[in-house]
């Protein structure tokens, strides 16, 4: 049996073996399946949560995905970086031929072969996300999302070679690679929490013997935090947002509409000036948005009506109500959601797809209203100003 990658822990009369892998390997996989037939142990640990653990034994789990509800719960921009983290992992395995996460799976399989327990040991990936998405302001928003939609444009292929490094680093971490440069301190909840809730959940795991497949890049700090005792239900917080954004989304909207209403009153050609302006920066910002998104001519009218009002509403969204119609005229088939996993790996299915499409009409339409609400705020405050 090769130590590769392994490395043993002795701590309080038990023995845990982290077995440091690459999300993308057949090595991977076959080490995990070698060692835990030679060590036998009482449990496994694998890097996933219970969601995740689910989308691996169930191939038809986006049959059951209700698009409406997706929306309606504001999680579209959550499942379209989900979707395009599978669409990276996919395009790695296909160019070395096996599947993503093969050796999570493997985990799986050769715990049930030696009769061992299997603990899911990762924190859930939503309040990972929600823990980076409430960390990185509203411009750090608008660059996530807009690297997580260049990632579906890229067709890079890697070398063997740089595989390799890729063990040093964390799934999601190499795809955010360059956000997470900009932003130093995501690295707190995207590695350093989690080496914390893994390494809690490892040293709790039952039986003398435990056998954990990690992603390399989380070995080292696992290393450090199992000595220590971690708090799982603070880990799992969300945090509470800043009233800041929403004092803020609010103020906006209320400072707007008094400079049009005090622009009327001054002078009612500005005035009219000011709301045109307003419609057509909003409205037309996030019909391009949804057009970009190919969506339906009504879907686009929608966005170019709902914007300008949406827009003095921090409750509301135009691209909520562009997915919302794009949904219902262009309804996800059941073959929609069977052929997602393989649409989400080409740029072309992505658009393809009517699930992602929806998706994409939410995102861009709010992206493109928010900037709409920028500009066309800009416009009102000099019209004011002229016509002071």
């Amino acid at each position: 049996m090769t130590e590769d990658n392994i490395t043993r822990i002795y701590m309080d009369d038990k023995e845990y073996i982290l077995i440091g892998t690459a999300h993308v390997s057949k090595h991977s996989a076959e080490q995990v399946k070698e060692v835990i037939e030679a060590e036998n142990p009482d449990a496994v640990c694998v890097e996933l949560d219970e969601q995740r653990y689910q989308s691996v034994k169930d191939d038809n789990k986006w049959k059951n995905m209700d698009i409406f509800k997706v929306i309606k719960e504001k999680k579209a921009s959550l499942l379209l970086m989900n979707l395009a983290i599978s669409s990276f992992q996919k395009r790695m395995a296909k160019q070395f031929g096996i599947n993503p996460g093969q050796e999570m799976i493997q985990g799986i399989e050769s715990a049930e072969q030696v009769n061992a327990k299997l603990v899911l040991a990762d924190r859930n990936i939503q309040i990972t996300f929600a823990r980076i998405w409430n960390n990185i302001g509203l411009k750090g928003k608008a660059m996530l999302l807009t690297q997580v939609i260049a990632s579906i444009f890229s067709k890079e292929t890697i070398s063997e070679e740089e595989l390799e490094k890729m063990k040093q680093q964390d799934t999601i971490h190499t795809i955010l690679q360059e956000f997470t440069d900009s932003f130093p301190r995501l690295k707190k909840p995207l590695i350093d929490e989690r080496d914390q809730y893994l390494a809690q959940k490892i040293k709790e795991a039952p039986g003398n013997k435990i056998v954990a497949v990690l992603g390399a890049a989380h070995v080292p700090g696992i290393k450090e935090q199992i000595q220590k005792d971690h708090d799982l239900s603070k880990l799992r917080e969300v945090p509470p947002k800043s009233k800041l954004p929403k004092i803020i989304g609010w103020s906006i909207p209320v400072l707007i509409l008094a400079i049009i209403a005090y622009t009327f009153y001054a002078n009612p050609q500005a005035g009219w000036e000011q709301t045109l302006s307003w419609i057509i920066w909003n409205g037309g910002l996030s019909a391009i948005g949804a057009l970009i998104a190919l969506g339906h001519p009504l879907t686009i009218l929608t966005a170019l009506i709902a914007a300008p009002i949406t827009s003095l509403n921090p409750l509301l969204a135009a691209g909520w109500f562009a997915g919302f119609v794009q949904a219902y005229v262009k309804r996800p088939h059941v073959r929609d959601f069977e052929t997602l996993s393989e649409d989400v790996f080409t740029v072309k299915g992505f658009w393809r797809n009517k699930v992602t499409r929806v998706l994409l009409i939410v995102v861009l339409a709010n992206i493109g209203s928010s900037l709409g609400t920028f500009i066309g705020g800009v416009d009102v405050i000099r019209v004011f100003l002229e016509n002071l």
